[in-house]
């Protein structure tokens, strides 16, 4: 098989996001820990942040379904990037010169709702762009090499962010950020492929009948539709524990103890970046291992039983929560505990992600995979601002072992549903 890397409009994809995608890291974890600090740590205000600003997403993305499937895919994606470098630049700048704790809030918060909006516009179109740029027989290869950039770049990243933060003013930040995305669309406006645009204009009423075909179709493909069903409520749970808990757990338990495990070389902040490097290093490695390999036929069993184990993960990081942390016994274990299963996510997240974006690029029309990659993004990603608001309340008025308890025992009840659904076997 043909190498990916010998196409140059994969090249092109491949290094833009490379790009865009670590100034997105550094923004969501400066943005996510400087609220924190200007709000007298609020898990509630951050909570309802990340609610507004994947709101904001889930509604422009059935329209950037739309535009995906009517207009030329990579045009779409270097617009959104540039616009998105623009306004972070400006929100910077803007920082600079109102500095009050209360006028930050407000750009933050202005900025979030913008981002989510381009994105919105951004993910269906980059979603749907693989298959019209490579041979079905190279998808996994691309979508293996894609999930092992995203750990690298995560790797890099997320320490990177955990080390700026700690030394830059959030402004510098922002600047860096804005200046990533607007290299990301520079790279972006050199993709070509055959595009053919449709004949019939696009008007409202043409856009609502577009968004009503890519329902029809993901309805009449019940395992598609089943599987879809199980990940809205796999993700409701699982969110508010990497957006609402890490960063409260970093901030309160391990922050205000009085000594942590390896203290003296890493900050509370930096200590998150560790748990999401050995994600990423664990999925690097199962990506690699997936690359070299041919597609499964049906991945639809194998992947319901890895989200199972995923499942049994979050129980047991509760118990161990519950027991060494908000018990007194030992802060240092429990950073142990999240260690390993941070490994273990890792891997299973790539033999989870890679395996279905395969298959639904396989198995989906190409003049389709815009609106069902739309359709994909809302059914995945549509409770999650409810979960980010409700997480948020709970951290504050109850706490975070009631917090994991609630998310551990809702997955574990989605993930039942989705090991015993016989439609997914389809997939």
């Amino acid at each position: 098989m043909k190498n990916v890397f010998a196409n140059r409009n994969f090249r092109l994809v491949f290094f833009g996001a490379l790009v865009s995608e670590v100034g997105s890291i550094l923004l969501s974890f400066a943005v996510s820990f400087y609220i924190l600090e200007i709000t007298d740590k609020n898990a509630f205000i951050q909570g309802l942040y990340l609610a507004l600003v994947g709101a904001v997403t889930l509604v422009l993305t059935p329209v950037g379904g739309v535009l995906g499937d009517r207009f030329n895919k990579a045009r779409i994606m270097f617009l959104c990037d540039y616009v998105k470098g623009a306004a972070i630049l400006l929100i910077g700048a803007m920082m600079l010169v109102f500095r009050s704790n209360g006028a930050h809030l407000a750009m933050l918060f202005a900025g979030g709702i913008l981002s989510g909006a381009i994105a919105g516009i951004f993910s269906p179109a980059s979603g749907a762009l693989l298959p019209h740029i490579l041979e079905e027989q190279q998808l996994q290869q691309a979508n293996s090499y894609t999930s092992i950039r995203g750990s690298a770049q995560s790797i890099f990243g997320v320490v990177l962010a955990g080390v700026l933060y700690a030394a830059l003013p959030v402004t510098t930040i922002f600047f860096l950020v804005g200046v990533c995305y607007i290299a990301s669309g520079f790279s972006e406006m050199f993709i070509r492929y055959e595009h053919v645009r449709p004949e019939q204009k696009l008007t409202v009423s043409v856009a609502f009948r577009d968004m009503k075909d890519g329902l029809v179709y993901v309805r009449d493909h019940r395992a598609l539709f089943a599987f879809m069903l199980a990940i809205l409520f796999i993700n409701f749970f699982s969110s508010p524990i990497f957006g609402n808990f890490m960063p409260y757990f970093i901030k309160t338990d391990v922050g205000g103890a009085q000594s942590y495990l390896f203290d003296k070389l890493l900050t509370p902040e930096l200590w998150l970046s560790v748990f999401e490097v050995l994600v990423c290093l664990s999925s690097l490695v199962a990506a690699a291992i997936l690359s070299a390999r041919k597609p499964a036929e049906k991945c639809g069993r194998a992947v319901s039983v890895r989200i199972a184990f995923m499942a049994l993960l979050i129980i047991a990081s509760t118990v161990c929560y519950w027991a060494l942390v908000q018990r007194g016994v030992s802060l240092n274990a429990f950073l142990v505990v999240l260690s390993a299963g941070s490994l273990a996510l890792g891997a299973i997240l790539a033999l989870v992600n890679i395996p279905i974006s395969t298959a639904v690029m396989r198995m989906v029309d190409k003049n389709m995979l815009s609106k069902v990659s739309s359709i994909t993004s809302i059914t995945s990603q549509g409770l999650v601002p409810i979960a980010s608001v409700l997480a948020g309340a709970i951290l504050q008025s109850i706490g975070s072992t009631a917090l994991l308890a609630f998310c551990a025992l809702g997955f574990a009840a989605a993930a039942a549903y989705l090991l015993l659904n016989k439609k997914v076997r389809e997939i």
